[in-house]
């Protein structure tokens, strides 16, 4: 079976003026459907370029990204949303919620970008919202929501589109242990029970063990694809203690 995405020789520079910066230099990665791939490493080498492009919101300056056998590094802005919006759930640090909109009326803009609205859309926010611990919450607005549960509404949001690739950038580095774990945890059911492949950006040790497999990246090259999370685990406690990670 094909890999739900495929990046082969992946570059990506950026121009400002006469100034140009390598942020990826020929990066060839899998990731399967069913598990979950993580990718960590040093701030600035290349991690979050690499998953908005595997993402189809950036395009590569060279190279091939085939999402589900389907080539994407070359199709224009105008027509890379139809991809994302079929294929492709986000999770960000940042949430990205509406602050006017309840955590139901989150979930239902989604399912409004695919056609789904009325009474439809919002029994589907509800189940989705039920699915992540928030049935509770549907009438609630992001201020009224703690970290995690907005973190929470954010899964359901991505979910909301049935893709088969969850991306997520950060998803804990707000979150305390507990919910952090928690949210982990969805990420692995996701991928395990659902067949969902997984891809998480983190400089967050705590969560690791959630890998079925760590990619580390230095300087825009994939530098080690280790099989246990204890090596690349390691390597980012030094991090954090060296002031390179955020505080756990």
């Amino acid at each position: 079976m094909q890999p739900a995405i495929a990046v082969r020789q992946l570059t990506k520079t950026y121009s400002e003026g006469s100034t140009k910066s390598v942020a990826l230099r020929g990066i060839d990665l899998d990731v399967e459907r069913g598990e979950i791939i993580m990718l960590v490493g040093p701030s600035g080498s290349g991690k979050t370029t690499l998953l908005s492009i595997m993402g189809c919101i950036l395009s590569p300056t060279a190279g091939s990204v085939r999402i589900a056998g389907t080539e994407v590094a070359h199709l224009s802005q105008k027509q890379l949303p139809a991809v994302r919006l079929s294929r492709i759930g986000f999770v960000f640090q940042g949430f990205n919620l509406f602050p006017t909109l309840t955590a139901g009326e989150n979930v239902e803009l989604m399912l409004d970008l695919k056609g789904i609205r009325g009474t439809t859309a919002k029994q589907r926010a509800s189940e989705l919202l039920e699915q992540v611990g928030l049935g509770e919450k549907v009438l609630s607005f992001p201020a009224d929501l703690s970290g995690g549960q907005k973190q929470r509404v954010a899964i359901a949001r991505a979910l909301a589109a049935d893709p088969e690739i969850i991306l997520a950038d950060e998803p804990t580095a707000a979150l305390d242990s507990h919910t952090g774990r928690n949210v982990m945890e969805m990420m692995r059911h996701l991928a395990h029970q659902r067949n969902r492949a997984v891809v998480v950006v983190t400089h967050d040790s705590r969560v690791v063990e959630f890998a079925d497999r760590i990619v580390r990246i230095e300087d825009g090259l994939i530098a080690s694809q280790p099989t246990e999370p204890e090596i690349p685990l390691a390597v980012l406690m030094q991090e954090a203690q060296a002031g390179a990670l955020p505080s756990a």
